[in-house]
């Protein structure tokens, strides 16, 4: 990516200005503003999340700000109510306190002297999300969104259940939310309320991984803020963008689908990352693309952005898998519509791999080892180093189904399909389907997954798993293979007890996308670019690789992982030289699993933050801790808080949940 520093508008930069609620609560922001908007009033684009703009995302917020300033579009960075240095406390995930502050953001943002009037809202993740639902409660002020690796419903995509089953991102995202909602706002901005500020929000802040669990199903809490409800609410126009890597890459799709308003889509080979700094690559002129969508929206400035065609997608060449690499070769594709009439359903013929249960017209069964998954990389990679690797570990516990190698190359756009008919044969059973590429060297690589969660009733039944959205490249002489398993540990909560399945049909569903010869044509995205970072210095001598651990009994398998921490245990610190404040934050992951006739795992995350200045400094250690055991689920955390050596907070909390 390159650095720019030298644009056509010079920028203004106010590093803290509070924005008054209705209610007297005060939220945080950051704002980049062009220095000749007072006389020529300009856009403005905000970005809403809780990940704190004075230290957490500061180096990720002033290149990508600063910039829309630098080209005439004013930038705000928003904290939500409870974080960083918003007043209050932060109730939940997209709470309606939440949602209805950022309306009177837009509100007041449009009523700036240097603005125009016209708002944008942009935002990855959980500013995706919420960009999102704002559009639907419809703000007069707010004309266009752009919104990055997000979901469009929060119950089937995002990182509490998959197909019915609990994840195991619900504790550690959980406890990640739940640590951020513990931290002070600066008392250099907050004055002499920080400590009052702060008291509050340690007293009240949730144990969120509990809420999440205490609704198991798709019920009235996750139909909240969920834009999948009802696409025809948002009315102004969307720019929906993804990666192939990222958790969330479907919502794309299927906005683009849904929405009645204007709309694009852009899909990419990136994981979790806004596009400019795109792995793995090729990365992309994001900002300029975001730059085109704000000119058309909210300055009227017509350049051709909706004469291009609707969706705009990364079609991979390569097979293999993808973990450790960097960049991947392909090319870019595009449909002018989506759904896009070009693409049907092909089914390729598949036959087991072990023939002889099959021929004598008995089923095939299958109950996995429950490490099965192991193979599966993280939930949500925010790089390639957290994608899945080599799938033959896991195709070893699966039931496979092989084509026979391919004559031609296949290319397949949109979300494949299995149906299944099987019995289980007792509840709480689980099914995890992967559509694989099977090469002649015998590399398997993950092309994309399914999870379903069979529930409480046994025996025989239908099923279609729905895949993750993908776009992939068969070639010739490869083939495909769908394998089935009963565990997909530690992406997925296990079963309480190992569930036998048995499959008595199978088909798969493929969307073919045939070539598009206009494909060729397409204007070229440009080269990455962004504004320089922050000048911070990294206060750690050293940095330990990651930790891991095993169990001497051979049916226990144990995880772990860690990050942030230096060699004595405490967080890195980097030094915000502009602000004069340290900062830190560490976490580490364990998984634990024994085999047998009941189940037994357990997750533990434990963190630290560590803020500093001076003789200031404060300090915040969580933990979350998930168990299965024959009585059921058992939830815990605790939450503890320093000023200096004086410890001033300490919550604990211990539940027993249902299974679902």
């Amino acid at each position: 990516m390159r650095e720019v520093g030298s644009f056509p508008h010079r920028v203004r930069e106010v590093e803290h200005r509070r924005i008054p609620m209705a209610d007297g609560c005060r939220l945080g922001a950051r704002l980049w503003i062009p220095e000749d908007a007072e006389r020529r009033p300009v856009p403005v684009v905000f970005e809403y999340i809780p990940y704190l703009k004075r230290s957490g995302t500061r180096a990720r917020d002033e290149p990508i700000h600063r910039w829309f300033a630098g080209h005439g579009i004013a930038a705000v960075r928003v904290d939500v109510r409870g974080t960083g240095e918003s007043e209050g406390w932060l109730e939940d995930e997209y709470s309606e306190r939440e949602l209805a502050d950022g309306e009177e953001v837009v509100r007041w943002l449009a009523g700036q002297p240097w603005s125009s009037g016209a708002v944008g809202v942009i935002g990855k993740s959980w500013g995706g999300i919420n960009a999102l639902a704002l559009a639907a409660r419809r703000p007069p002020a707010l004309g266009a969104v752009i919104t990055v690796c997000s979901s469009d419903d929060r119950y089937r995509v995002d990182a509490h259940y998959m197909g019915g089953r609990l994840l195991n991102e619900n504790l550690l995202w959980g406890s990640l939310l739940f640590g951020l909602g513990a931290v002070p706002p600066d008392p250099e901005l907050a004055g002499e309320r920080w400590r009052e500020i702060w008291r509050e929000r340690l007293e009240r802040v949730p144990f969120f991984p509990e809420t999440w669990m205490r609704h198991p199903h798709r019920d009235a809490y996750w139909r909240r803020a969920c834009v999948a409800e009802d696409y025809a609410a948002i009315q102004c126009p969307v720019y929906a963008v993804g990666g192939w890597a990222d958790a969330y890459r479907g919502t794309v799709l299927r906005l683009l689908a849904g929405l009645t308003a204007p709309a694009k889509g852009l899909i990419g080979p990136w994981a979790h990352v806004y596009p400019h700094d795109g792995t793995p690559g090729p990365e992309i002129g994001f900002l300029q693309e975001c730059l085109r969508w704000w000119r058309r929206w909210l300055a009227g400035v017509d350049d051709g952005i909706m004469d291009e065609p609707r969706l705009r997608v990364w079609m991979p060449a390569e097979s293999g898998p993808l973990r450790g690499i960097d960049e991947q070769s392909g090319r870019w594709v595009a449909e002018e519509g989506w759904p896009s009439p070009r693409i049907a359903a092909t089914r390729p013929a598949l036959a087991p791999t072990e023939q002889p249960p099959a021929q004598d017209g008995r089923p095939l069964t299958i109950r996995s080892p429950q490490t099965t998954g192991r193979s599966g990389g993280a939930w949500c990679p925010f790089s390639s180093h957290e994608l899945p690797r080599e799938q033959s570990r896991d195709d070893a516990g699966s039931l496979l189904l092989d084509s026979e190698p391919l004559t031609e190359r296949l290319e397949i756009l949109g979300e494949p399909a299995a149906e299944l008919e099987l019995a289980a044969d007792r509840p709480g059973g689980l099914v995890a389907v992967r559509l694989c590429d099977l090469a002649p060297d015998g590399t398997s690589a993950r092309v994309t997954y399914g999870l379903l969660d069979l529930g409480e009733d046994a025996g025989r039944r239908r099923a279609r798993i729905q895949l993750e959205a993908i776009a992939h490249s068969f070639p010739p002489g490869h083939r495909i293979r769908l394998a089935i398993s009963t565990a997909y540990w530690p992406i997925a909560w296990p079963s309480p007890s190992p569930v036998t399945l048995t499959l008595h049909g199978w088909r798969l569903d493929l969307p073919a996308r045939p070539p598009r010869p206009e494909d060729a044509e397409l204007a070229p995205l440009g080269p990455a670019e962004a504004a320089p970072e922050p000048e911070m210095v990294d206060l750690a001598d050293e940095h330990p690789g990651p930790r891991t651990a095993s169990d001497p009994d051979p049916a226990v398998t144990e995880l772990s992982f860690s990050s942030g921490f230096d060699a004595a245990g405490d967080p890195v610190l980097t030094r915000y030289s502009a602000i004069g404040l340290d900062a830190g934050h560490g976490f580490e992951v364990r998984f634990r699993l024994r085999e047998g006739d009941a189940i037994a795992a357990e997750t533990e995350m434990r963190q630290r933050r560590l803020l500093r200045r001076g003789g200031w400094s404060v300090r915040i250690d969580t933990l979350a801790h998930l168990e299965q055991d024959a009585d059921g689920l058992r939830l815990r955390g605790r939450l503890e808080a320093w000023e200096g050596d004086e410890r001033v907070c300490r919550r604990e909390w211990d539940a027993r949940l249902p299974r679902g």
